[in-house]
């Protein structure tokens, strides 16, 4: 639920640390490796867990969060596969915020009330949307805060500011700063005009500010930190969790997210 998620960014705030949301996509490389996967991250620190929802035609992932879809496509994962491990993760004793990253067409096609109320079912706490506009959002939204979910909007640099007014209006949760034009992937630097980004969002909103894209090494969460909240990792986390042997890739992935998020703690 929503106030899951607010108490875990409270907590990071009042412990002045920076706090790290990992994306890892369901049914990558299988669903057995997911449901290994979340629990052993957890334990290495995540604060706030992103589940993403594998979509054939992806507006924002590059080719890491593209491959990682495909291959649990065709595994058989699936809009109601999603749910199902989420729910298994919570009966497992998973307690870290979980939120849904996908698109839009699956969402309406499933039917945005029914939808808001299987997740809120299964365990999650907020969505994410990358390809529904805050002002187009309405019925999504609300069904969701029925359910005491949450939408998390997001924002680019080139939003305008009457934009980061109106998507901070409608996010709840945290508002996700996506930090450079483009689409997801690892990257060496992060952009020198990020600090201005993430002001100029701060300037209409109290909520914490999330920082993704780019992000992929402890230097990054460090510069994240210095300006936003929270810093979201998705495509290294995946590299990472694509290039293990078989029956290594919760142990890799844990490494890996104790590597950005113990040093902060």
């Amino acid at each position: 639920m929503l106030d899951r998620l607010e108490n875990a960014l409270d907590a990071a705030r009042r412990e002045r640390r920076t706090a790290v949301i990992p994306y890892v996509t369901v049914g990558f490389p299988t669903l057995e490796d997911t449901l290994a996967i979340v629990p052993a991250i957890e334990r290495a620190g995540a604060d706030v867990i992103e589940l993403g929802v594998p979509y054939s035609d992806p507006l924002a992932d590059g080719p890491t969060i593209q491959a990682a879809s495909h291959r649990a496509l065709q595994g058989g994962m699936s809009i109601r596969g999603c749910l199902d491990a989420a729910r298994s993760l919570r009966q497992a004793g998973v307690g870290v915020p979980l939120i849904f990253m996908g698109y839009y067409n699956p969402i309406l096609q499933y039917g945005p009330a029914a939808y808001a109320a299987d997740c809120a079912d299964a365990g999650v706490d907020a969505l994410l949307v990358p390809d529904l506009p805050p002002d187009e959002a309405g019925e999504l939204r609300d069904a969701l805060q029925q359910r005491g979910l949450g939408l998390v909007s997001m924002l680019a640099p080139t939003s305008t500011d009457e934009r980061v007014a109106l998507g901070c209006a409608a996010s709840s949760g945290f508002v996700y700063c996506v930090s450079v034009t483009g689409v997801t992937g690892s990257r060496n630097n992060l952009p020198d005009d990020l600090p201005g980004f993430v002001e100029r969002v701060r300037r209409h909103t109290s909520l914490p500010v999330a920082v993704g894209f780019g992000v992929s090494e402890r230097l990054h969460v460090e510069r994240v930190g210095a300006v936003a909240d929270a810093a979201a990792v998705g495509s290294a986390l995946i590299e990472a969790i694509g290039s293990a042997p078989p029956g290594e890739a919760a142990s890799r992935a844990a490494a890996f997210i104790g590597g950005l998020a113990r040093p902060f703690r």
